[in-house]
C-alpha cells in the first residue's frame, strides 16, 4: 500500500516538536516595536528576582489588548480541541472529514477546507505543537501587527498545502497513484507555524536567526528521510521558505513602528 493511502495528521511527537520547545525561552530577547509615545517618568520593570522572570515570562503570551489576534485563536483552538476530546466522536469525525484538505475537499469546497481545517489542533491543545505556536504567533504580532501576522499565517498554509497536495492530484490522474488518495483525513496548523517560524527567524540576531533555521532546516531533513508522513514532510519545509520569503515584508513594518 502506497505510503500516502494511509497517512493521518501530523502529530505533536518527533525530533520536530521537540526542538520548538525551546523557542518560547528565546522569544523575550526580540525588540518588539516601540510605543508611538513613552512616558519618562514611568518606572523601569522589574529584570531580576521571581517577580521580574515572571514578568518577562507574562509578556510572551498573548493577551486581548497587545494580541488580540493571537489570543482570541488561542482561545479558538482551545474550544475545538476541549471539542474533540469531549463531545460526540461521530460529529467530530465528520467535522474533521469536511476540514480536511485532502484533494476531493480542496476541488468541490475549497475556501471551507482551507480555513476549516486551521480550526483543529492534531495532538491536541497540550501539544508541543499548539503551546510553541501561541508564543510565536503572539511575539510576530507584536512585531508586525494581527492583521499582518495572520497574513503570514494564511499565506504558509495555503501554498504549503497546495505544494503537496497539486502532486497527488497529478499522479493519481497520471495512474501512480490509486483514487483514494484523494481521500485523506488532513488537518492542523503546523503549515501555518512553520511559516511564522520563519517569518519571526528575520527579526532575531543573525546567529540566533541562523541558528534557528539551522536547526529547524535540519530537523526537517530528518523528517523528510524518515518519510513517516509524506505530505507533511515535504509541507514543512515548503511553509518555513513562505516565512522566510517575508522577512522583506516584516522588517519593513518592524523598522517603520520602531521609527514611530
Amino acid at each position: 500500500m502506497h505510503p500516502l493511502e494511509t497517512r493521518r495528521p501530523a502529530t505533536a511527537e518527533g525530533p520536530l516538536s521537540t526542538a520548538l520547545d525551546a523557542i518560547p525561552a528565546q522569544l523575550d530577547a526580540i525588540p518588539a516595536q516601540r510605543p508611538k509615545r513613552e512616558s519618562a517618568t514611568a518606572p523601569a520593570p522589574s529584570t531580576s528576582g521571581i517577580r521580574g522572570r515572571l514578568t518577562r515570562a507574562a509578556r510572551l503570551l498573548p493577551s486581548p489588548t497587545s494580541t488580540p489576534f493571537a489570543f482570541g485563536y488561542a482561545v479558538l483552538l482551545l474550544a475545538t480541541s476541549i471539542y474533540t476530546e469531549c463531545g460526540d466522536p461521530d460529529t467530530v469525525d465528520t467535522l474533521l472529514q469536511a476540514s480536511s484538505t485532502d484533494v476531493a475537499h480542496l476541488s468541490t469546497t475549497p475556501v471551507l477546507a482551507i480555513f476549516g481545517s486551521a480550526l483543529w489542533i492534531a495532538g491536541g491543545i497540550a501539544s508541543p505543537y499548539a503551546v510553541v505556536f501561541i508564543f510565536v504567533l503572539a511575539a510576530l504580532e507584536r512585531r508586525i501587527g494581527g492583521r499582518r501576522t495572520a497574513g503570514v499565517f494564511l499565506l504558509g498554509h495555503v501554498v504549503a498545502t497546495l505544494a503537496t497536495e497539486i502532486p497527488v492530484a497529478l499522479s493519481v490522474l497520471a495512474g501512480h497513484l490509486p483514487e483514494s488518495s484523494l481521500h485523506r483525513l488532513d488537518y492542523g496548523i503546523s503549515f501555518g507555524l512553520m511559516a511564522t517560524v520563519g517569518a519571526l527567524t528575520g527579526l532575531l540576531t543573525p546567529l540566533f536567526r541562523w541558528t534557528t533555521l539551522a536547526v529547524v532546516g535540519a530537523l526537517l531533513v530528518d523528517d523528510l528521510v524518515d518519510m513517516v508522513e509524506p505530505l507533511a514532510a515535504w509541507g514543512h519545509p515548503v511553509a518555513l521558505l513562505v516565512g522566510v520569503a517575508c522577512w522583506p515584508a516584516v522588517r519593513r513594518v518592524r523598522n517603520a513602528g520602531a521609527a514611530g
